[in-house]
């Protein structure tokens, strides 16, 4: 389609989880899963060559072989995964119980990116899910910032798994430079003291229509209504989006986003406390692998 991949590519798609599970599809889930990104990316890899090595216009716009072994590959994935087993009514105890598959999964996937050359892997774990806007709205046990609690448990038991099964994989992927990112810590930071930085009520959606935060789970952001003949959009955009935190009732705005890169660019949330521009290194027997 003409688009320059040469300084990397993107496989994330809206509403995706680590499970491929068709179960949740009905509920709004995307049917691209982990396993199917995992093979979208592999497909580019071997596609990437291929067309380079036609020339043409198109050879520069693919990276060389070399660029997929020195490449960063980042994951932030894992949210909906958690939130999916509650749109189906189940209890905190059996989301839970699924978490250590769930793990499972996406450390595999990690694996499979490895298998192919990967060497250098920036992990996000997930963040607390019940300072969404969008979780209020089953939910009535919230701590004292106002955010859903058992919410947030799930979250934090989710990151604990993430972390431990890290360690464990850096143990058997010796070549590689493995980062964690403590996502959830910096965005429950931005929450509870979000009119000191600024961003005034953490939960007041920007895009949205209705109820108590600008938020109507039946309205969501760009929902439009017939009005004397005409349709328009009723759940729009705020004046200033970059005064809020919450863009959706679901994601953040592009200036919380801003916020939380910021934060994190220099490692201080990262286990190793390694900035980013260095996460591509691995210090091993005085070698740095790149």
């Amino acid at each position: 389609m003409g688009t320059n991949f040469s300084h990397g590519a993107n496989f994330a798609t809206i509403a995706s989880t680590i499970q491929s599970n068709t179960t949740f599809f009905q509920y709004g889930y995307t049917p691209i899963s982990l396993d199917i990104q995992y093979a979208q990316f592999s497909n580019f890899l071997k596609r990437a060559q291929i067309i380079r090595q036609k020339g043409g216009v198109f050879k520069d716009m693919f990276p060389e072989e070399y660029k997929f072994s020195s490449a960063l590959y980042t994951f932030d994935i894992g949210q909906n995964d958690l939130t999916a087993g509650y749109d189906i009514n189940m209890s905190t105890e059996q989301v839970k119980a699924y978490v250590p598959d769930v793990i499972s999964e996406f450390i595999t996937t990690i694996k499979n990116v490895y298998d192919l050359g990967g060497r250098a892997f920036w992990i996000h774990n997930t963040g607390p899910v019940g300072c969404l806007t969008y979780t209020m709205d089953t939910q009535a046990q919230v701590d004292k910032h106002g955010c859903v609690a058992p919410f947030n448990d799930v979250s934090q038991y989710f990151n604990r798994k993430l972390k431990e099964a890290i360690v464990q994989l850096r143990e058997e992927l010796h070549s590689a430079a493995i980062t964690y990112v403590d996502i959830y810590s910096v965005k429950y930071t931005l929450i509870t003291q979000s009119e000191k930085l600024g961003f005034g009520v953490p939960f007041l959606v920007c895009c949205g229509h209705g109820g108590k935060y600008n938020f109507n789970s039946a309205m969501r952001c760009g929902s439009t209504e017939i009005v004397n003949g005409t349709e328009i959009v009723i759940a729009k955009s705020c004046e200033d989006p970059s005064s809020l935190v919450n863009w959706d009732g679901v994601h953040f705005t592009e200036a919380a986003n801003r916020w939380i890169y910021n934060e994190i660019v220099d490692g201080a949330y990262s286990d190793p406390p390694v900035p980013l521009k260095m996460a591509c290194h691995r210090k091993d027997d005085s070698q740095f692998y790149l």
